[in-house]
C-alpha cells in the first residue's frame, strides 16, 4: 500500500475535528491553519467524508464541522476508505495480472500483507489515535478519558460526537 497525502491528510484533518469540536464546530480554515495543509484540500477531501457519514457540517457564523459519531465508533480505515484509498500494497491492485497477466510469485505475500494493514487500520479507532497522541505529549492519564467514571482531568479532552443542534442551526 503507498498510503498516499490524500488519506494521509484525510485522517489527519479528522483528528482534528475531533479533537477540536467539544468548543462547537470545527472550520476548515481552522484545521488548515494547525495543521498547515490547503484549505482547497480539505475542503475537497471533507466532502466524501460528509457523504460517507463520518462528519456533518453547518453553516453560518460558527458553523464548521464535527464528528458526525462518537470518535471510538470511526476507524482510521473508514476515513481512508471514504477518501478512496485502497489499502492494497499487491502491484496488480489484487487483479492477479502483476507479471505480464499471470501471479507473480510474490502475489499472495503482498495480498496477506494487505489485509493485515486493513486489519491493523480497522483496529484503531479515531479515540485511540488522539488518546495515544495526548499521552505521548504528557496531556492525558493512561486511561481513555471515556473510562474515567466521573473523574474528568483538566487536560483530558473528551473525543465525542457532537450532540444535536440546537433548533435553528442548520445542517448542511
Amino acid at each position: 500500500m503507498k498510503l498516499t497525502t490524500r488519506g494521509r491528510y484525510a485522517v489527519t484533518a479528522i483528528l482534528d475535528v475531533a479533537m477540536h469540536s467539544t468548543r462547537g464546530p470545527v472550520s476548515l480554515a481552522e484545521v488548515a491553519e494547525r495543521q498547515r495543509l490547503s484549505l482547497s484540500y480539505l475542503e475537497q477531501l471533507f466532502a466524501p467524508l460528509r457523504r460517507h457519514g463520518l462528519v456533518r457540517s453547518s453553516r453560518g457564523p460558527g458553523g464548521g464541522y464535527r464528528l458526525n459519531r462518537d470518535a471510538a465508533e470511526i476507524t482510521v480505515a473508514d476515513v481512508i476508505l471514504a477518501v478512496d484509498e485502497p489499502v492494497d500494497v499487491t502491484r496488480c491492485g489484487g487483479l492477479v495480472n502483476c507479471n505480464q497477466d499471470s501471479r507473480c510469485l510474490t502475489h499472495d505475500l503482498w495480498v496477506e500483507l494487505s489485509r493485515q494493514m486493513q486489519d491493523f487500520l480497522r483496529a484503531r479507532s479515531l479515540a485511540d489515535v488522539l488518546q495515544r497522541h495526548l499521552e505521548a505529549r504528557g496531556e492525558a492519564p493512561n486511561a481513555p478519558a471515556w473510562q474515567q467514571e466521573g473523574r474528568p482531568s483538566r487536560r483530558t479532552i473528551p473525543i465525542t460526537a457532537a450532540p444535536a443542534q440546537a433548533a435553528g442551526g442548520g445542517e448542511v
